[in-house]
């Protein structure tokens, strides 16, 4: 395709044709000329907006961009109702490229009963490869919406399933080839199967029932960046185990095939929880299925430390992340 706007029967056949409908506080929806949508909420609602720009390569730009952007509104306690993409594509993309990935992102949006609600698309040479932006909305009661500077010194810090699960899902499956020459097949299969482990919604919608202070999805700066931004939002110390943040092996083979920390690498699919009671938050989480430890909690000291027995490390704001350096 040429550069600048998709051509419209393009838009029609590998956009439109693509998206279903499924919400029904959904009243605008996309269509040649329409530049706006439309979303009715009730009077004891809020509306929620989230923005997320995928940048790093993968088959699965689209599937990553609703993910992650839904985790955000479920982070907050809103229910993710649709989004709307912007796609910009390098000159030259087919548009068999520009179809699958909009079947990639109504297929994530089917599984989290979203809609794909507007966007723009677009030709550029501003680009080298696909960069598809989403703006999610969601909508939650008023009263009930939790924010990651609720954190409250004496809380404790949940954390659910491991520790770079989206890095190593990138990984296994955009440098399988590389992997292979040192693991085995299997290994690196399993490890490119966390892509099915993105989403925080189930866990978000157990946290919101028991009760918490604050809840951050962990996305880019892995782990060790979401504790420093929960403590920096609430302005309290944070202190935390090593040895208790879950991580799977596979990430430890991956990880080191690269030697890069799988502590500060892309991490959609866990969450970080703040709460009283993290004990019993575990217990709930772990009877719906979903692995969740106690790492740490909230001090009233100004320091956000990760402890490995004696050893002390002090964290600071999450640079690039480390999947960035392959």
């Amino acid at each position: 395709m040429e550069i600048g706007k998709v051509p419209e029967n393009v838009l029609k056949r590998a956009v439109f044709k693509q998206i279903r409908k499924r919400r029904p506080e959904v009243i605008l929806h996309p269509a040649v000329g329409e530049d706006c949508s439309a979303i009715a909420a009730k009077d004891d609602e809020m509306l929620v907006f989230s923005v997320d720009p995928i940048t790093v390569a993968t088959k699965q730009d689209g599937m990553f961009a609703v993910h992650i952007t839904a985790n955000d509104l479920a982070s907050s306690g809103a229910e993710p109702v649709g989004i709307m993409t912007s796609i910009l594509l390098p000159p030259g993309t087919r548009e068999i490229r520009l179809r699958e990935l909009m079947q990639e992102m109504e297929r994530a949006c089917a599984l989290l009963q979203m809609e794909i609600i507007g966007g723009h698309t677009e030709i550029s040479d501003a680009v080298n490869r696909p960069v598809v932006t989403v703006t999610g909305i969601g909508k939650v009661k008023k009263g009930e919406l939790i924010t990651t500077g609720g954190l409250k010194p004496g809380d404790e810090l949940v954390m659910t399933k491991w520790a770079g699960i989206e890095g190593t899902a990138i990984i296994a499956s955009q440098k399988r080839e590389k992997l292979l020459e040192t693991l085995p097949e299997e290994l690196v299969d399993e490890a490119a199967s966390f892509r099915e482990y993105l989403s925080v919604m189930p866990e978000a919608a157990v946290a919101k029932r028991v009760g918490v202070s604050a809840m951050h999805d962990v996305t880019e700066g892995g782990i060790f960046g979401a504790l420093w931004e929960i403590g920096a939002a609430a302005d309290t110390g944070i202190t935390a185990d090593l040895m208790k943040i879950p991580i799977r092996q596979e990430t430890i083979e991956v990880c080191e095939v690269f030697d890069i920390n799988p502590y500060q690498m892309m991490s959609s699919g866990s969450l970080l929880i703040g709460c009283r009671q993290g004990n019993l938050l575990v217990e709930e989480l772990n009877q719906a299925g979903i692995p969740a430890v106690v790492i740490g909690r909230a001090t009233e000291t100004n320091d956000r430390i990760v402890r490995n027995g004696e050893d002390i490390r002090f964290l600071g704001p999450a640079g690039s992340d480390e999947i960035y350096k392959i």
